[in-house]
């Protein structure tokens, strides 16, 4: 069975399970997939399941419907699929396919840690507890809420990524990298590649050179060129 998955800013909206032959997406309320926002077409968009494969196809829409951050018209869907309608996304989940793409997004973006420098990764988590110090001391705040990298650029659009370990290593080996590290009164991003405070990653179009910085709930998070916004469940 496949699903649909709405949501926005990274927050779920509704789930739709699958299982006619045809759902219209639009601001109207006859719509099967409805999305109250000025900036969605009357009928925006129509998902037709013919046996086991699922064709998106734009109604004509003032705004477009894109797929994985491209225009399209008509697109065959494939399970991870995620349609921009607006600033709604619709994920499509396709439970019997596996998860290669996922698994082709974590091997390009996340870094084995055991494959970077020790001492840069002990200066990240250096930075880490003195920037959670100058922030009042781990102590005093509450343990942060389960977070969530989600790509909001490039071929992987879309992609999302939890943050469930402590320490967390993204980029691309020879270019930028960055380490995410969860501690108990949040999150921290640092750099970890040594080219110098002029190559390092931005957050809200602010390089963080080499000091770390606390993430806030929808911050924009660019490394290497891609763009992936930072948002707490």
């Amino acid at each position: 069975m496949s699903r649909l998955i709405l949501s926005l800013n990274g927050q779920t909206l509704a789930e739709y399970n699958m299982t006619k032959e045809r759902y219209t997406v639009g601001r109207l309320p006859d719509n099967d997939v409805r999305i109250d926002n000025p900036a969605v077409s009357g009928h925006h968009s129509l998902i037709i399941n013919i046996l086991n494969d699922s064709f998106l196809e734009d109604l004509n829409s003032t705004n477009g419907t894109y797929v994985n951050g491209r225009l399209i018209k008509k697109h065959a869907l494939q399970h991870g699929d995620v349609v921009t309608i607006g600033q709604h996304q619709i994920r499509f989940v396709d439970e019997n396919a596996d998860d290669t793409d996922q698994d082709e997004f974590e091997k390009t973006m996340v870094i084995n840690p055991r494959t970077q420098n020790q001492v840069a990764l002990d200066h990240a988590r250096e930075a880490a507890n003195a920037a959670a110090q100058a922030n009042g001391g781990v102590n005093n705040q509450p343990a942060p809420l389960v977070a969530k990298l989600q790509v909001l650029t490039g071929q992987f659009a879309g992609r999302e990524l939890e943050l469930v370990k402590a320490l967390t290593t993204l980029g691309r080996p020879g270019g930028q990298v960055a380490a995410i590290t969860r501690r108990s009164d949040g999150y921290y991003i640092v750099k970890v590649s040594d080219r110098g405070s002029d190559d390092s990653p931005t957050v809200n179009g602010h390089r963080i050179g080499g000091q770390a910085r606390r993430l806030e709930d929808s911050d924009v998070i660019e490394l290497g060129g891609v763009k992936m916004g930072f948002f707490t469940t």
